[in-house]
């Protein structure tokens, strides 16, 4: 059998399974497990991987941890100064 993912609308969910139950020794639905644990699985996937692409490309840079935490202190320190009074 050859898997494929497919989006309905819900409002055309009952009609999806009820072709498939008429169709069954020819398909199946199988859930997800991924859909499972997190219905965001596969934006976040999505997401993540172009994230790995814009820095493998170089139009994003990924800071060492070192660096980024140095960042975040100078900007917890403008804050501070800026809303301090």
């Amino acid at each position: 059998m050859t898997i494929r993912m497919i989006r309905i609308d819900d409002a055309y969910a009952d009609k999806l399974e009820a072709f498939v139950a008429d169709n069954r020794e020819f398909m199946q639905i199988v859930p997800d497990e991924n859909l499972e644990y997190d219905e965001y699985f596969y934006e976040r996937k999505a997401h993540l991987q172009k994230t790995i692409d814009s820095i493998d490309n170089g139009e994003m840079k990924l800071f060492s941890e070192n660096e980024a935490l140095a960042r975040m202190e100078k900007i917890e320190e403008k804050l501070i100064e800026k809303y301090s009074n």
